[in-house]
């Protein structure tokens, strides 16, 4: 097993929790669990593969990314009642989810053969898309909508691993890198309630 192919199973394990955790808020049952664990865990990446053509998309070639989903999911209904906030766990597990698939998501873009500048869209579309697609699902105002530092944090994360790469040509360090980067900026945006500027209109009182 490879340090990507583990990163990508551990994106995909985390994202699930953050799936499950927002099924738990809305008291489904545990089908629904699964669904919701679904969009985040492989959502994103089967939007990435679409967009570059790499069909069938990841999950179909391989069954390993479904059964950790189902098995994670699973295990969240079992266990979610044990947690007391249910949204800081889910935004602490959507935040190391975001970071890992940022960089996996780039890094898959540029073993493709894509110009640097795509792969840093495909990381921020990895890290990011699976997430719009549970909010929509559990009819919730996509993170990626509010002032949150949330795609700037999955975009940081992929330029750094694009940039890194590009120049020390080490990939487990520009990996790393990335992986932190888009981590930190996020957890610290949690923490002390950064957000990005919002349009205001000075006619309204």
């Amino acid at each position: 097993m490879t340090v990507l192919y583990a990163m990508d199973m551990l994106g995909t394990a985390v994202f699930a929790v953050s799936g499950a955790l927002m099924a738990a808020r809305k008291r489904y049952d545990i089908f629904g669990f699964i669904v919701v664990a679904m969009a985040p865990a492989i959502g994103g990446g089967t939007v990435r593969d679409l967009a570059l053509g790499a069909l069938p998309v990841f999950w179909v070639k391989d069954a390993n990314y479904l059964l950790v989903t189902v098995a994670v999911a699973s295990a969240t209904f079992f266990l979610a009642r044990f947690l007391e906030r249910y949204m800081t766990a889910l935004l602490v597990a959507d935040a190391f989810g975001l970071a890992l698939f940022a960089v996996v998501g780039a890094e898959k873009a540029l073993v493709l053969g894509v110009e640097p500048l795509i792969a840093v869209a495909m990381g921020t579309i990895t890290g990011c898309g699976g997430g719009i697609l549970r909010d929509v699902l559990c009819r919730e105002e996509p993170l990626i909508l509010r002032r949150d530092i949330y795609a700037t944090a999955a975009l940081l994360g992929a330029g750094l691993f694009v940039g890194l790469e590009h120049v020390t040509h080490d990939r487990t360090m520009a990996l790393a890198a990335g992986f932190l980067g888009a981590l930190l900026l996020r957890l610290i945006a949690i923490r002390r309630n950064l957000s990005l500027p919002v349009y205001t209109d000075r006619k309204s009182p």
